[in-house]
């Protein structure tokens, strides 16, 4: 079949990818940059890319007529005030545009909504439901809560709160249940459900075997990891304060916190349905998912993590329009250093960032971390995927990965921190030498003044970290 791949970049996208190629169907892989899609080379002759934005209208002529069937994974997370009318302009254009299609069936990726009060977040999807129905296919609608996975934004969480705080002083809703699915079993009613008409015209909530509160779900990754913790609920956290909890404790961005903290409050539990004997599908329990997610992240399998998607920081624009670094009117600092092995040194310009940090000043670089997340910037906290490989869109700390050609030798990063102005930081290994160079391009007199009071720094912050990097 030729199907249509909606939200391939990001972080279900990504994994459900490979899986519907191994499968044999050609997917059409719609994404709204190039630059930051990286298909898997073996299968390319099945795989077709197309340059779209679903909020562009005049984008969508490129989406093929023939196609068979369209999964439509695009959530905004609710990094900005007005995704609610970004998500319902999308849905509309979508729908609008497959319509015109050969497209039998539309498989949406959406939250569980089983209760009468519900956040803005879900509202949204739920939204989102409604107007992907009126469309001239099929429509089917999982509808999952919390999902277990390496990368996950949910696990992330977990993991990070459980991680770094032996005790916890937490709100109340971490007494709410829930009904988490694996990433695994996601993908599996993802794939399944696939022109099966006994699904068509139908939505099924999905989840695993356990229903649990927030509260044991914490305490049951501390049992998988063998760790004490100790965890106390008070309710007089505020929303408001609940969320700048969740932010400054895990990786999560502030807005993304706020969205989270808001449907946590509402139980997500599935509604009772024959889907799993529909798809012969025998959900994971809790544990089973904790075990194969740290198994993956133990042997370094990390296939797609929500960092590396833009909801993760404010960054709206396309990564081509920065891929350039500029030469005028900006200020650099240039430093190049012989080396002796090309191929030790790459790999540790390929290591740089996440748990390996910076290789010299790594306190002053958890400070400027603290300092932007201070001011409502991403920080240090996203880290990078994988600790050996890059990709163009990956991010890495509070920087973007433009452009990572291994056997050219070159590293391109973009800020993403809360500047005045906008930074590069490039990497380019030579056969005998080594180039490193940060640009900065001020906006205004602001912009100037930080360039000239950080400068000072840069002498041995710089030229520290080369040193150490050459090999």
């Amino acid at each position: 079949m030729k199907i249509l791949l909606t939200g391939v970049t990001g972080y279900i996208g990504k994994r459900l990818l490979p899986n519907l190629l191994s499968s044999g169907h050609d997917v059409v892989c719609c994404v709204r940059d190039k630059a930051r899609f990286n298909p898997p080379e073996k299968q390319a002759e099945k795989i077709e890319v197309i340059e779209v934005d679903f909020e562009d209208e005049s984008s969508l002529k490129k989406i093929p007529s023939d196609i068979d069937a369209a999964y439509y994974l695009i959530h905004s997370m609710s990094t900005h005030s007005d995704f609610k009318s970004i998500e319902e302009k999308t849905a509309r254009n979508f729908r609008d545009s497959v319509s015109k299609t050969n497209c039998k069936q539309t498989i949406y990726l959406s939250g569980i909504v089983n209760e009468d009060k519900l956040s803005e977040h879900l509202e949204s999807r739920l939204s989102v439901e409604r107007i992907l129905d009126e469309g001239s296919y099929h429509l089917t609608t999982f509808r999952a809560g919390i999902v277990i996975g390496s990368g996950s934004a949910s696990f992330e969480i977990i993991r990070d709160l459980v991680e770094k705080l032996p005790v916890m002083v937490a709100p109340k809703w971490l007494n709410t249940r829930c009904q988490p699915i694996g990433i695994r079993d996601v993908l599996a009613f993802l794939e399944k459900g696939l022109m099966k008409e006994e699904v068509f015209d139908q939505h099924f909530d999905i989840g695993g075997k356990d229903i649990l509160t927030y509260k044991e779900m914490l305490l049951g990754y501390a049992d998988s990891r063998d760790m004490k913790r100790w965890i106390y609920t008070i309710p007089v956290m505020t929303p408001k304060i609940s969320s700048y909890w969740l932010y400054f404790i895990t990786s999560t961005s502030y807005k993304l916190a706020t969205s989270l903290v808001n449907s946590m409050k509402v139980e997500v539990i599935c509604s009772p349905s024959k889907i799993n004997s529909i798809l012969d599908i025998d959900p994971l329990t809790y544990e089973e998912a904790l075990s194969f997610t740290l198994n993956a992240i133990d042997d370094k399998r990390l296939a797609s993590s929500w960092k590396d998607a833009l909801a993760s920081s404010d960054f709206r624009k396309r990564l081509t329009d920065f891929s350039d670094v500029p030469e005028k009117g900006v200020f650099k600092d240039h430093r190049e250093m012989s080396i002796s092995d090309r191929d030790k040194t790459l790999g540790r310009v390929w290591k740089i960032g996440g748990k390996t940090g910076w290789y010299y000043g790594n306190w002053m670089w958890r400070i400027r971390g603290f300092m932007d997340k201070i001011v409502g910037g991403v920080g240090l906290r996203r880290g990078r995927t994988h600790p050996d490989n890059i990709h163009v869109g990956d991010a890495l700390d509070f920087w973007r990965v433009l452009y990572a050609d291994k056997k050219e030798g070159k590293l391109v990063l973009f800020a993403e921190m809360k500047l005045p102005g906008e930074a590069w930081l490039s990497f380019n290994v030579k056969e005998n030498t080594i180039e490193q160079t940060a640009t900065f391009r001020p906006k205004g007199l602001l912009g100037r003044l930080y360039w000239y009071s950080v400068f000072p720094f840069h002498g041995f912050i710089f030229r520290g970290m080369l040193k150490r990097i050459k090999v």
